[in-house]
């Protein structure tokens, strides 16, 4: 074709619109690139596994810790910290092929534990381990519990106690249930460990053991004997025994009669807190009812420094004396009939841990007064406490 020819005209079509512009775009050209999945913490924990079964695979065995190749190392510490989880091991279960996350079953003997020696850890060519020409050592079966006994000093305060919860067990007043669980194992509770029976004298302090897991709370009792032993042991320790050999509570078949006699066994006592705490200040008619063998003073020294005062001192509104065992019958039935306003409030220690304070209660003065005269008259049974009234009433009102 010569410069000096046209060329003719062109027939090409535009699009004429966006729409129209899409619709020609067969290739995707203009289509926008796929935004990628965010990867989350459940992938990447499975992605660091897989490697590890990978690991298996290819070479028939597990990767190990302590070898000098770095890669492998890598592999058998993130095994190990898989191994140490059980939410990851629960996890990862579904993506194990080689039971990788299988816990080893124990082994049931020596005999076991010996023939499972696969890299003859135990070997004794040697002879040091061989114990067969030694004389045999007497065995002394011993439960531990002679260990945490010892005399008890001043047995002689609870002995007539004893004799007092047999009386009423003959007596038909008081009866034997099985172990009904730890919050029955407060100051003034009888028991039955192994036909012998045990008095709950003291409560101590709450004290706390930390674990790898988390805090521990615990309380050590002293436990008198009928025997006339003392134990210093946990609350949860006493609690596992009358759990593990069928222990029993000693509890009164119906309200008992209260102040039978003229020998003094300890007060009930009505406090009130001088806490400024503004949680605390602005309860109306908050009091803690309490029971203390000794002097009420003596029970509340120091209470600025026990989260069961609230961390604050306290007023001595009202003390009741009672008499023989019938104290702590009488506590339980003043906590239990004023059970739906305890306080709801969680205090923190001097070091800053949490604390359930559980004997005190919103109730006005009065009416804790006239609880009591309804527990010695025996006609406590028929009323219940009414938060709304702020009053005691019968019950099919």
């Amino acid at each position: 074709m010569s410069a000096s020819e046209s060329i003719g005209p062109i027939d090409m079509a535009f699009p004429t619109s966006i729409e129209a512009i899409l619709d020609s775009d067969f290739d995707g050209l203009l289509d926008a690139p796929e935004k990628p999945a965010k990867v989350t913490s459940a992938d990447r924990l499975e992605r660091a596994f897989l490697e590890v079964v990978e690991f298996r695979r290819t070479h028939g065995r597990v990767p190990s810790s302590t070898t000098r190749e770095i890669a492998e190392r890598k592999l058998g510490a993130r095994l190990e910290g898989i191994l140490a989880s059980d939410d990851k091991i629960a996890a990862l279960k579904p993506l194990d092929e080689f039971g990788l996350l299988d816990t080893p079953e124990a082994p049931a003997s020596i005999d076991d534990l010996l023939g499972g020696d696969d890299f003859d850890l135990l070997g004794d060519e040697s002879g040091l381990l061989d114990v067969s020409d030694l004389p045999v050592r007497r065995q002394v079966h011993d439960s531990g519990e002679v260990a945490r006994r010892e005399k008890a000093q001043d047995f002689e305060q609870f002995e007539p106690l004893f004799k007092q919860k047999h009386a009423e067990l003959r007596a038909g007043a008081s009866k034997l249930l099985p172990y009904p669980g730890l919050t029955h194992i407060v100051e003034g509770a009888f028991f039955v460990l192994n036909g012998v029976m045990l008095f709950v004298a003291e409560v101590g302090e709450t004290e706390y053991k930390k674990s790898t897991v988390r805090e521990n709370k615990r309380e050590r009792l002293r436990c008198i004997f009928e025997n006339g032993t003392e134990s210093s042991m946990y609350r949860q320790s006493l609690g596992i025994r009358l759990s593990d050999e069928d222990g029993q509570v000693v509890v009164l078949t119906e309200i008992p009669e209260i102040l039978t006699d003229d020998r003094v066994s300890g007060y009930i006592y009505v406090l009130r807190s001088l806490s400024d705490d503004p949680q605390i200040t602005g309860i109306k008619d908050l009091h803690k009812i309490g029971f203390t063998r000794d002097s009420v003073e003596k029970r509340i020294k120091n209470a600025e420094k026990s989260p069961t005062y609230l961390m604050a001192p306290v007023d001595v509104v009202a003390s009741y004396r009672t008499y023989n065992l019938k104290t702590s019958a009488l506590e339980n039935l003043l906590h239990r009939v004023f059970a739906d306003v305890r306080l709801d409030l969680s205090q923190a220690d001097r070091k800053g841990r949490d604390y359930d304070p559980s004997e005190w209660f919103v109730v006005p003065r009065d009416v804790i007064d006239q609880a009591i005269d309804l527990i010695i008259s025996g006609d406590i049974i028929g009323f219940v406490y009414d938060a709304n009234a702020q009053k005691l009433i019968h019950r099919d009102q």
